[in-house]
Parts: structure tokens; C-alpha cells; sequence
């Protein structure tokens, strides 16, 4: 006994299980999708919490070393100037702002905006750097003048390092958002980098008020 079967719905019945197949394997790459972004952003997390710890230790020694040291500041050193290390601090603390702000540009697709405050904030790191540089080269002391001396340049030199690295990331976000369509399937690279410069933001209050601030 042979069964005959329409031509035209055996095609429709392939096509319909093409279809199916097509929309799972998509739910699959997108659920493939999301786990990679969960598991970027756990990594990325794990990261700001190991640097803290590192940043915590020198908060906790410097804390230790000041309040038992008897000559704390290197002979002849009176104190540290606050008034530019405070403008600078000003400077850091609005570049999460304008970082903000850049960040919803690129929310609602406006990269012209997104582009404008994103270079803003790296103008805003590097006048930060130069701000520290000055300061350094009018400094009365080194790093080998006295405990003081060897934790303050390694401190300011540590953050320093990371806000170089926050704009060297911000670059290179900046430079993505000219390649055609890079930012509509995510951006995870520009949440990081923001995340990246608010912990280095956070990080500079508490030393500006650990080494000017308490004196």
C-alpha cells in the first residue's frame, strides 16, 4: 500500500522546520550571548575588587607608617600644597560626569554626543597627569627622601598609572565608535572603561584626603 504525499506540503512542512531550527539555534546564540557578557562583566568585577584590595593595603600602610613614625615628613618639609592638588581633584571627580553623560549619549544612539563628552573626559585625564606632573617637578623631595617620600611618589605614581590606562581605554572606545554599526550589538567595552574610570575617581578622593588633606 503506498502513501502519496503533496509535494507542495512536504515543501511547506521543510521550510517550517527550517524555520524552527533557524529560531532555535538563534535563541541559542543569544542565550550564548548573554552568558559570554555575564560571565565579561563577573571577570571584570573580580578585577576592580583585586585592585581594590591592592589599593586598600596601601591605605592601611601609609595609615600605619604616619601614625608611627616620629619624623614623618623629610627634613625641611613643611607640608605638601593643596591648592593645585585640589583643582585637580575637582577636575577628576566632574570627568565621571561628563563620562556619565557620554555613556546615555551612546544609550540612545547619539554617537555625535557620545564622542563629544568622551573626549571631553580624556582632556580631562590628561590635564589630570599634567597636573600631577607639575606638581612633582616642583616637589622638595624624592623618592628616597624618608618613608614619606618613597610612599607618596609610589601612591600618586600607582594612581597615575591607572588614570593613564583609563585614557588609554577611553581612546580606544572612542576609536570603535567610527567603525559602522560596532555599538549596536553591545556596549559592554564602553561600560567597562566607565566603571574603570569612577573606581579611579573614588580612588584619588581617598588619597587626596589621606595626603593633603590629613597632614
Amino acid at each position: 500500500m503506498s502513501t502519496n504525499i503533496d509535494p507542495q506540503l512536504n515543501a511547506h512542512g521543510g521550510a517550517v522546520a527550517a524555520e524552527v531550527a533557524i529560531a532555535q539555534g538563534t535563541d541559542h546564540s543569544t542565550d550564548h550571548g548573554h552568558d559570554e557578557l555575564g560571565s565579561l562583566r563577573f571577570g571584570f568585577w573580580i578585577f576592580l575588587l583585586s585592585e581594590s584590595i591592592i589599593f586598600i593595603s596601601f591605605f592601611v600602610s601609609y595609615t600605619i607608617y604616619k601614625t608611627s613614625t616620629v619624623d614623618w615628613l623629610p627634613a625641611g618639609v613643611s607640608g605638601l600644597d593643596t591648592a593645585a592638588p585640589a583643582v585637580n581633584t575637582v577636575v577628576l571627580i566632574s570627568s565621571s560626569f561628563v563620562i556619565y553623560v557620554a555613556e546615555r549619549f551612546l544609550h540612545d544612539n547619539k554617537l555625535w554626543g557620545f564622542r563629544l563628552f568622551w573626549l571631553l573626559t580624556m582632556a580631562m585625564g590628561v590635564y589630570f597627569l599634567y597636573g600631577q606632573a607639575v606638581e612633582w617637578s616642583e616637589l622638595e623631595f624624592g623618592f628616597t627622601d624618608g618613608t614619606f617620600g618613597g610612599i607618596f611618589y609610589l601612591l600618586t605614581g600607582f594612581h597615575g598609572l591607572h588614570v593613564l590606562t583609563g585614557v588609554l581605554l577611553q581612546t580606544l572606545m572612542l576609536g570603535k565608535s567610527f567603525v559602522p554599526g560596532n555599538y549596536e550589538t553591545g556596549e559592554f567595552g564602553v561600560e567597562a572603561t566607565s566603571l574603570f574610570w569612577h573606581f579611579v575617581d573614588v580612588i584619588w578622593v581617598i588619597l587626596f584626603a589621606l595626603l593633603y588633606l590629613w597632614q
